[in-house]
């Protein structure tokens, strides 16, 4: 294995619902993942963090932090006032306008800091964020601080920056991939600030239709590794909690079919790309 070959496969939202849960765990029994965030905030977290700690140490625990969409682990007066987190377009706007309320943030990521530790027993591997929001102006400051006070300025953080050019060439959603990318420029800078280990390479951004077979994704986003390239992945099982929680859905199903594959492993082969956990 090289700096050149090496892949992290990292698969997001374990924890949103129990079909979600087991096929990322399947995946990483396989050696297909080799990292998984963990939405703490989630219902079902204690019973899949109990399943998942049987896998420690196969692949990278850490914790999805959520901000969007979901129910937070407490109260949220100005973001979530009637006990529900707003879709991403409005947490977005907020973030860009300055009217967070960074002292409303810091509580929540510590509460769902203190989940991961109590359900899975010890601190997380890394962090990242549901919809990318630990990147945010004003979010990304309570990500650090996370880093710093509670993991103890050990473990990485997630970075969403990839060279325009190689999303340019990539053409895969390139102007959703642009945007994720630039508002995500500022963050690492302050990642490279504080010594942060981060990815080098970010890559899975898609517009989850179906309409291009994910395999075909798959090569794109895997084709011509940087050093500590991570891909972001979304497999699962579709059950009725997950169709109550997120929109996502059946594509789900089709990225897991292709990560169990065979197919998956030849075509990783074939160019001789191997996967391996960001920071072995």
């Amino acid at each position: 294995m090289t700096a050149s070959n090496a892949i992290t496969l990292c698969a997001d939202d374990y924890g949103l619902a129990p079909g979600v849960s087991l096929a990322i765990r399947q995946l990483i029994e396989q050696g297909r993942l080799q990292a998984t965030g963990c939405m703490t905030q989630s219902r079902f977290w204690p019973d899949e963090a109990r399943a998942l700690k049987e896998l420690d140490g196969r692949a990278d625990i850490g914790i999805h932090l959520t901000l969007t969409d979901q129910s937070p682990l407490g109260p949220m007066p100005k973001l979530a006032p009637e006990g529900k987190l707003p879709p991403l377009g409005t947490l977005l706007k907020l973030a860009l306008t300055g009217r967070l309320d960074q002292a409303e943030i810091k509580a929540e990521f510590h509460r769902q800091y203190d989940a991961f530790e109590a359900g899975f027993g010890r601190p997380p591997d890394f962090l990242d964020g549901h919809h990318h929001v630990q990147q945010l102006p004003g979010i990304g400051t309570a990500t650090l601080d996370l880093w710093r006070h509670r993991m103890g300025r050990k473990g990485w953080i997630r970075s969403c920056v990839e060279p325009r050019a190689a999303i340019l060439a990539r053409a895969v959603n390139p102007v959703r991939a642009l945007i994720i990318s630039e508002l995500g420029r500022h963050f690492r800078r302050c990642l490279q600030v504080e010594g942060v280990p981060h990815n080098g390479s970010f890559r899975g951004v898609y517009d989850f239709s179906g309409r291009v077979p994910f395999a075909q994704l798959f090569r794109r986003f895997t084709d011509r590794p940087r050093p500590r390239t991570l891909m972001m992945v979304h497999p699962g099982f579709v059950d009725d909690a997950l169709k109550a929680a997120d929109s996502l859905t059946t594509q789900r199903e089709e990225e897991y079919r292709f990560l169990a594959s065979d197919e998956c492993v030849l075509s990783m082969a074939h160019r001789g790309l191997t996967l391996s956990r960001l920071f072995p």
